[in-house]
């Protein structure tokens, strides 16, 4: 049976996205900043520079909305922000929806795998073998028997090693990966034993080159 789902709660320094419908879509554009702008320009795609504005989380926990003010959303799920954010806007807008999502959830997979980088997680929820996925699996020197996982769990930071050949690896509180996560694949023992050869053959190379090159000058 695999481990629930990891739901993620809002912290100090997120940036949070906050789209707000009504029965009035007028009034609640004027919640919607980035809707307005990309109204006003004539765009009918989303303004790029939209994609990336939202609400941070400051360092006191709350994020600041027009009219309603400041609103403490740290420790809730996004569902839970959009609830209490909705209930402040029934002032304003009638039957407000609000959702909620963060901008800054993102993990990192790097060492042996096809393609190595920071991915941004839309939906918020990513497994282990999903993250493997999006960097493109493992090279064929990558170890899949001791798969490093770095998470920031308060002021500590944390290393774990799982071996993804065996079953209760997916039992983990590693298997579900948490925001700024780091995943680590070490190379297996060929992939050093290669790049080892590679340095110990340059030299060789270089020097052969470079007697080539002087018997060609003194012909």
């Amino acid at each position: 049976m695999l481990p629930e789902p990891f739901i993620p709660t809002i912290k100090k320094g997120d940036v949070l996205s906050v789209q707000v419908s009504s029965l009035n879509a007028e009034a609640s554009a004027y919640f919607n900043p980035s809707a307005t702008a990309d109204a006003s320009q004539g765009n009918t795609a989303a303004n790029p520079l939209s994609r990336t504005s939202g609400y941070l989380v400051d360092t006191d926990g709350t994020i600041k909305l027009p009219l309603v003010g400041q609103v403490a959303v740290t420790n809730l799920t996004n569902a839970k922000a959009g609830e209490l954010i909705g209930s402040k806007l029934k002032s304003y807008l009638k039957e407000p929806t609000v959702t909620v999502r963060n901008l800054n959830f993102r993990i990192s997979v790097l060492g042996e795998v096809n393609r190595p980088a920071l991915y941004t997680i839309p939906n918020e929820q990513v497994t282990l073998p999903e993250a493997l996925g999006l960097a493109g699996d493992l090279t064929i020197y990558g170890r899949r028997d001791n798969v490093m996982i770095i998470r920031e769990e308060g002021n500590q930071r944390i290393f774990t090693r799982l071996d993804l050949t065996r079953r209760d690896a997916f039992m983990s509180p590693y298997y579900s990966l948490h925001p700024n996560d780091v995943v680590y694949v070490e190379p297996g023992k060929v992939r050093a034993t290669t790049v080892a050869r590679s340095y110990l053959l340059a030299p060789i190379v270089t020097g052969i080159l470079s007697l080539i090159a002087i018997i060609a000058t003194r012909r």
